[in-house]
């Protein structure tokens, strides 16, 4: 790209900004027949690549975002309300709990229905209370191996009988009743409980409980069940294309019911969406998702008005926020907008509870945890890897989630010399001077963590490396892609690994879940399973929010604290930069790619992109 003198730099961005100013008052007016027909293309992009879109089967945050373009869930979160607020989707109420919170009855609205495919044959296919019915036995279905399994594992009525019958004969009878999930109607759904659990209206958001048609898992589902790539919803979208891990294109639902934007209730919002409201939705033709894994290319993709919105990478902050964290005057010139937040989301290193090294309860394997914890220069990650755009993590729920303590704080200190000195009271130390500790029994003490060839993963193991060996700890690395680490994660064949977790409903237990022995297989990487955390985790989940979930919450990170299966890192700050050209978007901590709100103007596009 050629260099742009200073002077001339200035009268782009003059230029630019007035150009912009004047596009946005012509796109207020009503738009001709001609140009109302141009596609309205949205331009995205994932660091991370997918793994399918079958919402019972994977669990990874970019395929689930696809997916909540195509299935839908019975309840969802107001898009413009803050405090965020669950409201009805296909439902038509908050569900009715009875007989002490183990009864839940949910009714239905008529005419939704399944985008067209050829396995309708030719028939409109409608959504009912069957379809959910159908599709949360898949989470159970031990053939499925659901990642989300434990929604509804162990706690349904009448359910286990039915999954050790599949468990026996490899197959699960999905004709076979089950007392405590019924379709009662066409439009009406029943679940009973072994005993309250009042996080279920969590998990009726999510897409995991969103409904599949049956017809289309039986024609186009592999022997695991899973429909990875032939993705069939009642969304606003479908699937129009997919190049694994290169694109994922979507199109327009032209099915989809009539849904229509919201009405904007809070001042700023009158003012930013004002002339959208009533518009029908999706607004959008086609969203076409490249996957970009490096940061570089990502930014420089927005910068050439190639995408319409991207999340800044934040090695890359410096690159559009100064120092008090504000949007860059070059880009507000071009009338580029920033919004920000600290996510619903925890970014942590786990040890494998299994493994022969970091793995085991014993004193000194707890020891062996807590030292490295230490170690981790955690305020350098932040400083140098995040630059500044996170906060140190002080317990498992993150800030503004119900369950987190302001005034808690159970995360190790960084202290290195107090890891040394640990070290050496358990034993770890350099037994045949080769300048790397041993372990207790004389063999060598070697670290190994898993992590992604991205340029910002090889920016956090330079942390890693650099960290323990100011302790003496050796430590290597497993490089692979991230689907690949995944099902490696799952499997309990990784010693170490760097992830994070993003809460999708609104509920502390979305992170207390993670450490939950039951869970083990599925979300718990860690594979840790400590009976008094278990008996606290079981407890909690049939308390409403409150002071006395609250308590067990404490208790359950404190003994996580205790027992060290993981190391807090930190709670990430996510900016996004939005181009002129987009409408309608509104940041959401639940719901980081709302696409059947958006929109984009393409003329405004396409002169943006031509200065």
């Amino acid at each position: 790209m050629p260099s742009i003198p200073s002077c001339g730099l200035a009268r782009l961005l003059v230029a630019l900004s007035l150009a912009v100013a004047s596009a946005i008052s012509q796109a207020q007016a009503p738009l001709p027949a001609a140009a109302a027909r141009v596609p309205h293309v949205l331009h995205v992009a994932f660091p991370i690549a997918e793994t399918g879109f079958d919402p019972q089967a994977t669990s990874d945050l970019y395929s689930d975002t696809v997916q909540r373009a195509i299935f839908e869930p019975l309840y969802g979160f107001d898009y413009l309300a803050r405090p965020y607020r669950r409201v009805p989707k296909i439902a038509t109420a908050l569900p009715t709990i009875t007989d002490g919170g183990r009864v839940w009855t949910i009714h239905l609205r008529s005419g939704i229905y399944f985008a067209d495919d050829p396995v309708f044959k030719g028939q409109r296919r409608e959504l009912t209370a069957a379809d959910y019915v159908y599709s949360w036995k898949r989470l159970l279905d031990p053939r499925m191996r659901s990642p989300f399994a434990w929604y509804l594992q162990g706690k349904i009525v009448g359910a286990d009988a039915v999954i050790a019958a599949a468990s026996r004969s490899g197959k699960f009878d999905y004709d076979t009743p089950i007392a405590g999930l019924r379709a009662l109607d066409r439009y009406t759904i029943r679940i009973e409980l072994k005993e309250p659990d009042y996080i279920l209206f969590g998990y009726l958001c999510s897409s995991p409980m969103a409904a599949v048609a049956r017809e289309v898992v039986e024609h186009y589902g592999d022997d695991n069940g899973w429909v990875m790539d032939h993705p069939v919803g009642t969304g606003p979208f479908m699937l129009k294309s997919w190049r694994r891990g290169q694109q994922i294109v979507l199109v327009r639902n032209p099915g989809y019911r009539d849904e229509r934007f919201p009405e904007a209730t809070d001042p700023a919002d009158q003012t930013l969406f004002g002339k959208l409201e009533g518009r029908r939705l999706p607004m959008l033709d086609e969203i076409e998702i490249t996957i970009m894994e490096e940061s570089n290319p990502r930014m420089l993709a927005f910068d050439s008005g190639a995408l319409d919105y991207v999340d800044l990478p934040s090695e890359l902050s410096d690159r559009a926020l100064d120092a008090s964290g504000r949007l860059k005057a070059s880009y507000a010139a071009r009338g580029v907008t920033l919004a920000s937040l600290t996510q619903p989301s925890l970014a942590y290193a786990y040890f494998n509870m299994q493994d022969p090294v970091v793995g085991g309860y014993s004193r000194d394997r707890i020891a062996l945890r807590r030292a490295i914890a230490m170690a981790f220069d955690t305020p350098e990650l932040i400083r140098v890897v995040y630059q500044g755009q996170a906060l140190p993590a002080t317990q498992l729920v993150p800030p503004n989630v119900p369950g987190h303590d302001d005034a808690m704080n159970v995360a190790p200190p960084y202290d290195p010399a107090a890891a040394r000195a640990l070290l050496d009271r358990f034993g770890y130390i350099d037994r045949d001077g080769d300048g790397w500790r041993d372990l207790p029994d004389g063999k060598p003490l070697k670290l190994v963590m898993a992590s992604t060839p991205a340029t910002r993963d090889r920016e956090v193991d330079e942390v890693w490396q650099r960290s323990m060996k100011a302790i003496g700890v050796r430590m290597d690395f497993i490089k692979q892609k991230w689907p690949d680490l995944l099902k490696m994660g799952k499997a309990g064949q990784l010693q170490m690994w760097r992830i994070g977790w993003i809460n999708a409903y609104a509920e502390g237990d979305a992170f207390f879940q993670l450490l939950y022995g039951g869970n083990i297989g599925q979300t718990n990487y860690s594979r840790f399973d400590l009976p008094q955390y278990n008996d606290l985790y079981r407890r909690s989940r049939m308390l409403p929010d409150g002071p006395q979930r609250n308590l067990l919450y404490r208790r359950m990170s404190e003994l996580a604290a205790a027992y060290s299966p993981w190391d807090l890192n930190l709670y990430p700050i996510e900016n996004t930069l939005v181009q002129p050209w987009l409408r309608g978007y509104k940041k959401n901590a639940y719901w980081s790619n709302p696409w059947m709100y958006l929109d984009v103007d393409p003329k405004l596009r396409k002169l943006g992109s031509e200065l």
